[in-house]
């Protein structure tokens, strides 16, 4: 039990869209009962990062301070915790409240919460404070929301998991990849690396779409067994009707179309990334094969830990790059660019 009055913690924030990022502090709540307070170490840069640090989406509200893949340790507890201790290695992803007691709540799936769950960063929590993330250096975080990374994942390493490992392996669960299941993932960056290990460990036939050539070798080492390049117009023809699951893991505008003709009759076509503008597509790309366009957001709670404990079992980790919290603007422009592999990694300590 600790009791924290005027908890100080350094951030990087952004004073306004696609403005650089400035060092400055913030308040952290009081410690309330339920409460941990965790030292960040680490924290991943999604892409999603740099659509609301850029308020491509709107609704962006500044001074922002972004980051949902925060992995650290414990250093204080709340009177009424009960599953975690000071000196725990813990995580914080996308989202820190809802409101417990909907059908979606409560079947372990707050990310559809009908209240309307409280992400990380960039929104208001139900006491009407905003929210700020973990581009910081100290956290408060309810102990329902928070997450145990084993030991056998270094916390760098584990920080992308809270995001882009949750992102993969929950649609992956969700549409039954296992073994005779033919899937294609779309893009190998940040999200697309590791739904090739997750879904090669899960037992599928893994093939790989990616616009050029260039990460054959790294594909195939992630335990892809084929590769594509989608520049190349004679994949579409030799892959047609193939696939049982296309997971896209693109922020950009696909020909819809192409992509589903990959599908075997009731395959789907499930969207992770998401691309500024709305895709179109023929209806009659899904009429003549009963085939399916879907999405999926992250995860609950209780299956990123399941993800955290499969990943450290199987031995599936993120290639990351790790800088300093001054290289951020430039890691901004560099994702832009696709220029990383696979996840950069912000060591907070540089703060």
């Amino acid at each position: 039990m600790c009791n924290h009055q005027n908890i100080t913690a350094r951030v990087l924030s952004v004073p306004s869209a696609k403005a650089p990022f400035e060092k400055s502090t913030i308040e952290r709540r009081d410690l309330r009962s339920d409460d941990i307070l965790m030292d960040i170490r680490y924290c991943g840069i999604c892409h999603s990062d740099i659509h609301n640090a850029h308020d491509d989406w709107g609704h962006g509200v500044f001074p922002m301070v972004p980051g949902h893949e925060i992995a650290g340790v414990v250093t204080a507890v709340g009177s009424d915790v009960t599953k975690f201790a000071v000196g725990d290695r813990v995580g914080v992803g996308c989202f820190v409240n809802s409101c417990g007691e909907c059908e979606y709540c409560l079947r372990g799936d707050e990310q559809f919460c009908t209240k309307g769950v409280v992400l990380v960063f960039n929104a208001v929590d139900y006491d009407g404070n905003l929210t700020y993330g973990g581009y910081s250096q100290k956290m408060v975080v309810k102990e329902k929301f928070v997450v145990r990374i084993p030991d056998s994942l270094d916390l760098d390493v584990a920080s992308p998991l809270l995001c882009a490992g949750i992102t993969t392996y929950s649609p992956l669960k969700y549409w039954n990849v296992g073994p005779g299941k033919k899937v294609a993932v779309v893009g190998m960056g940040g999200l697309g690396h590791l739904a090739v290990q997750f879904a090669h460990t899960m037992g599928a036939e893994v093939t790989v779409l990616s616009q050029t050539m260039n990460k054959k070798n790294e594909a195939l080492d992630f335990g892809a067994d084929h590769y594509y390049a989608t520049s190349d117009s004679a994949t579409f023809t030799e892959l047609a009707g193939q696939f049982d699951l296309i997971l896209n893991t693109v922020s950009a505008n696909l020909d819809v179309d192409a992509y589903l003709s990959l599908l075997r009759v009731d395959g789907t076509l499930v969207n992770v990334g998401a691309p500024a503008k709305p895709d179109e597509y023929n209806v009659f790309s899904l009429i003549m094969g009963r085939r399916s366009i879907a999405g999926s957001n992250v995860g609950g709670i209780q299956e990123t830990q399941e993800m955290l404990d499969f990943a450290a079992e199987h031995g599936i980790a993120p290639m990351i790059e790790v800088i300093s919290a001054d290289q951020v603007d430039e890691a901004y422009e560099r994702v832009l660019r696709s220029d990383v592999r696979y996840r950069f990694v912000i060591d907070m300590s540089t703060l």
